[in-house]
C-alpha cells in the first residue's frame, strides 16, 4: 500500500481510471464518494483545513507513481461534492479555495465544550490564540484548528449561551469567556 508520509493511500489511488472523470453515472458516483472520503480522512489526520483548486503541489491531486494527476474539473467536481453534503465550503465565488469541515460546525462545538470540561475551563477566560495553540490544545483536535472553523464554532457556542466572545483591539487578543 502506498502512502504519503504516515497517511496510507487506498487502493483506488493507484487505479489511473480514477484520475478521470468517469462518464458513467454510477462509475462516477462511486468515484466521487471515494475521493471525498479520501480527502475528508487525509485533511483530518494531516490536520489540514483550506485546499485551493489551483494547487499541483497538494499530495492527493497526483500520483507520481502512476503518472496520474486530477483535473481542474475533476478537483472542482470532487470538492463541491463535499461542498454539497455540508462537509466543505467555498472561499471565494470563483471556487479557487476551499475550507475543508472534516467535523462540522456544531461538532467543532461540542469539541470546544468537551475541551472546556476536560481542562476545568468553565468561568474562565482564554484567547481565542490560546484555545488553538496554547498548551491546553496541545494533543487535541483543536491544536492548529482554522480560525475561521474556531469562530463559527466559538459563535454558535456564544448564541446558545455557552460563552462570551469579547473583541480585542487586534484578531489575536479576542477573548472567550465559558460559562458553567
Amino acid at each position: 500500500m502506498q502512502k504519503l508520509g504516515d497517511f496510507k493511500l487506498p487502493q483506488f489511488f493507484n487505479y489511473p481510471p480514477y484520475f478521470t472523470l468517469q462518464p458513467v453515472r454510477d462509475t462516477r458516483e462511486k468515484q466521487i464518494q471515494l475521493w471525498k472520503d479520501l480527502i475528508l480522512d487525509y485533511c483530518k489526520t494531516q490536520n489540514f483545513f483550506v485546499i485551493a483548486v489551483e494547487d499541483q503541489d497538494f499530495p492527493l491531486f497526483s500520483n507520481p507513481a502512476i503518472e496520474r494527476s486530477l483535473t481542474h474539473e475533476a478537483r472542482e467536481a470532487f470538492l463541491s461534492a463535499l461542498v454539497s453534503q455540508g462537509r466543505a465550503e467555498w472561499l471565494d465565488k470563483n471556487h479557487r479555495k476551499c475550507l475543508i469541515l472534516w467535523h462540522r460546525i456544531q461538532e467543532w462545538a461540542n469539541i470546544v465544550l468537551e475541551f472546556v470540561k476536560e481542562n476545568g475551563l468553565e468561568n474562565s477566560v482564554m484567547t481565542v490564540e490560546e484555545i488553538r495553540s496554547g498548551p491546553e490544545s496541545r494533543g487535541t483536535e483543536l491544536h492548529g484548528i482554522d480560525r475561521t472553523i474556531l469562530m463559527r464554532a466559538l459563535k454558535l457556542l456564544e448564541q446558545k449561551g455557552k460563552l462570551a466572545i469579547f473583541k480585542g483591539t487586534t484578531a489575536d487578543d479576542e477573548g472567550v469567556k465559558f460559562s458553567a
